[in-house]
């Protein structure tokens, strides 16, 4: 019995130095890690790309459109004259009005711009020819000219008097107003006489 007693009390002294053990290496180990955090660099990578995807995106300069191209341009870049290009003998009249660009930047005329004449009758507007009417990229500095054409008031009566002739670019709602450079008046009709009409932008000359 004494012999099985110490046994046991010497196995209990064991146990107790083994649990003691590794108490003490779990402290010598000490905590785990944490997590590491991103470093500064990191930071700094990402915040780099942020800003530069920023200046990629305001890289395109004010004159340009969201494709890239030139944008349109404006009536208060353009300088608007008109003159009378009427051949000797015609029946039909021609007016060249001309748009030269003076805004500083390359821009785009599309398609048709507005014509209304002006009369001792009221306003009177012009009709589109239907002719293709493609974008043309006005450089700046440079002109480019678009036709009007009327009847010829060769009735011998007083016909219809014009007192101006009102211009608008295309795609935009600002008018220019400019005298009318054509025959002083127009042949009175019943609807059935040729009427005003106005051609695509670049119909009557194309600027270098």
């Amino acid at each position: 019995m004494r012999v099985t007693k110490l046994t046991i009390a010497a196995l209990a002294v064991v146990a107790g130095l083994s649990l003691t053990a590794c108490q003490n290496e779990d402290v010598a180990a000490g905590p785990e890690p944490a997590a590491s955090a991103p470093t500064a660099n990191g930071d700094d990578t990402e915040q780099g790309e942020d800003q530069k995807q920023d200046q990629e995106g305001t890289s395109a300069g004010t004159g340009s459109n969201e494709d890239g191209k030139a944008a349109d341009c404006r009536t208060d870049e353009l300088e608007v004259t008109a003159s009378d290009v009427t051949i000797e003998g015609d029946t039909v009249g021609t007016v060249a009005v001309e748009f030269a660009n003076g805004g500083g930047r390359d821009c785009t005329l599309t398609g048709y711009a507005g014509v209304d004449l002006k009369t001792n009758a009221g306003p009177l507007s012009a009709e589109r020819t239907g002719e293709e009417a493609p974008s043309v990229v006005l450089k700046d500095g440079k002109s480019v000219w678009f036709a009007v054409t009327y009847p010829v008031n060769d009735s011998g009566g007083s016909g219809v008097r014009v007192t101006g002739l009102v211009v608008t670019p295309p795609n935009e709602t600002k008018p220019v107003t400019l005298d009318w450079p054509g025959g002083s008046s127009l042949p009175v009709t019943d609807g059935s006489g040729t009427p005003v009409k106005v051609g695509p932008i670049g119909s009557a000359g194309q600027g270098d």
